[in-house]
């Protein structure tokens, strides 16, 4: 096993170790999708669906999540995303082996051109923190979702709300003002059941989460063959050193449709 393969092998994500350690640093966008799926889709039942499921991989990025979602789950996924064009990720899920299982789409979170009912489940890695924090934007999203369908996502999140306006001291040379989208498991909980449009069946933070985003973030300062990737990841180390998981990490919450 080469370094970068060790160094990102973890004994709780044994179907992540699994891949090109180098292929997931070249097209990561942020914290590890792999490993923030792989500890959603217990959560989710993912095992159980069956092969000709659909699933809406919401935000996919570089179609990571939407790769791993095809092979370890042998479901039939849509990815969507905003930033990243089709045509690219089209590209990489046949370079993967998946594209008769993935289909790429350009899509806004708001105006998704699918019908009602479209999907068995919904996924979204490191993306719904940009626009589910909207009251009315659940309800408008599981209508997509078959009866009794789950949503899952993982998001960056706080270990407790912060009160005021201020963020921690620790945190205030690396507080950005879209950082007021993370928010705790709790409050995931009350948004999510406030809605009306799902039950929660979790809502929960990971511990620890905080440890395995420094080690990607110290990876991909070093590794990613982007500058300006280099540069993120830098800066998340830092702000991960300073913060020593007293503030920020990960929230997993999943909710069945009613």
């Amino acid at each position: 096993m080469n370094d970068l393969a060790e160094r990102l092998s973890l004994a709780r994500f044994p179907r992540s170790a699994r891949y090109d350690p180098r292929w997931t640093v070249e097209n990561q966008m942020g914290p590890n999708a792999l490993w923030l799926l792989e500890w959603l889709a217990p959560a989710m039942g993912l095992d159980g669906l069956t092969e000709d499921a659909q699933v809406l991989d919401l935000g996919c990025g570089r179609a990571m999540t939407s790769v791993f979602l095809a092979r370890e789950y042998r479901v039939r996924v849509t990815a969507a995303d905003l930033w990243v064009k089709p045509d690219e990720n089209a590209a990489r899920l046949a370079e993967a082996g998946v594209a008769d299982r993935v289909l790429p789409v350009a899509a806004e979170a708001h105006d998704l051109p699918f019908g009602e009912a479209s999907f068995d489940a919904i996924v979204s890695i490191d993306a719904y923190q940009y626009f589910g924090t909207d009251d009315l934007y659940l309800p408008t999203l599981t209508r997509l979702l078959k009866p009794g369908g789950r949503i899952g996502v993982v998001v960056p999140a706080l270990r407790e709300e912060i009160d005021g306006t201020e963020p921690p001291e620790h945190l205030k040379p690396f507080w950005e003002p879209a950082f007021w989208c993370f928010h705790s498991a709790e409050w995931w909980r009350r948004h999510w059941t406030r809605s009306g449009a799902v039950t929660v069946e979790t809502a929960e933070w990971q511990e620890d989460g905080w440890r395995e985003w420094l080690l990607w973030s110290e990876v991909c300062a070093e590794e990613s063959p982007s500058e300006f990737m280099r540069g993120l990841a830098r800066d998340s180390v830092e702000m991960l050193r300073a913060d020593e998981g007293r503030t920020l990490g990960f929230v997993r919450v999943v909710g069945r449709r009613l």
